[in-house]
């Protein structure tokens, strides 16, 4: 059996569109460039990004786009704007947008666990 090489992959965020880049990461973090790619083996890399406040976010989304989450109590419903979300922390926006491209499966949350933001 071989073994799984993982190759540290350095992005700069800075004046990159938002959906593009979380496109680019969940690509590598799968390892659907590399040519041994298979679809039952998690042989992405290692994910280093920097520079996250600078990255471009197009549109009107700053002011439309809502991220929701719930207590599990009844009225427990809260939003967020990703304008207010962004000032907080943009990296919890980045993160949002790579794990909803990522695919809905038990290796998503390994492969969000090589993703590191600073």
């Amino acid at each position: 059996m071989e073994e799984i090489k993982r190759e540290i992959y350095k992005v700069d965020a800075t004046d990159q569109v938002l959906g593009r880049l979380a496109g680019d990461i969940a690509t590598h973090l799968i390892g659907k460039y590399k040519p041994s790619y298979r679809p039952n083996i998690d042989a992405g890399d290692i994910i280093e990004v920097t520079n996250v406040a600078k990255m471009k976010i197009t549109g009107k989304k700053m002011q439309q786009k809502k991220y929701f989450s719930h207590s599990q109590y009844p009225g427990g419903l809260k939003t967020k704007t990703m304008e207010v979300m962004f000032a907080e922390n943009p990296a919890k926006v980045l993160e949002a947008a790579v794990s909803r491209m990522l695919p809905k499966t038990k290796c998503r949350v390994e492969r969000l666990k090589r993703l590191k933001i600073s």
